[in-house]
């Protein structure tokens, strides 16, 4: 398992590989709302400063996760440039043969 806050920033860091990636190029598309469903394991600690932990679950291992709860929950995320506010322009290398 990992933990959500985690996979966001894994994503983050994608997401800005494909903005340095699309740097100089013709073609730029705009990044609009990203979709993210995934299975969380929720777990709480006891006891004072006590806080509620979201895990992902491997999509195999969901059924074998005990001793806390499985919920499939989806997020938006609307990402923009800190700097402008604005919605980030990606883009990518172009692959002989794709359309």
């Amino acid at each position: 398992m990992i933990e959500l806050a985690k996979v966001i920033e894994e994503l983050r860091g994608e997401l800005d590989a494909a903005v340095l990636a699309g740097a100089g190029k013709a073609l730029r598309f705009d990044l609009g709302p990203i979709e993210l469903e995934v299975a969380v394991a929720i777990t709480r600690e006891a006891g004072a400063g006590a806080k509620v932990r979201f895990w992902v679950v491997d999509g195999g291992a969901e059924g074998k996760v005990s001793g806390s709860s499985t919920q499939r929950i989806k997020l938006t995320l609307e990402p923009k440039v800190a700097a402008t506010g604005r919605r980030p322009e990606v883009s990518g290398g172009a692959v002989h043969g794709e359309r």
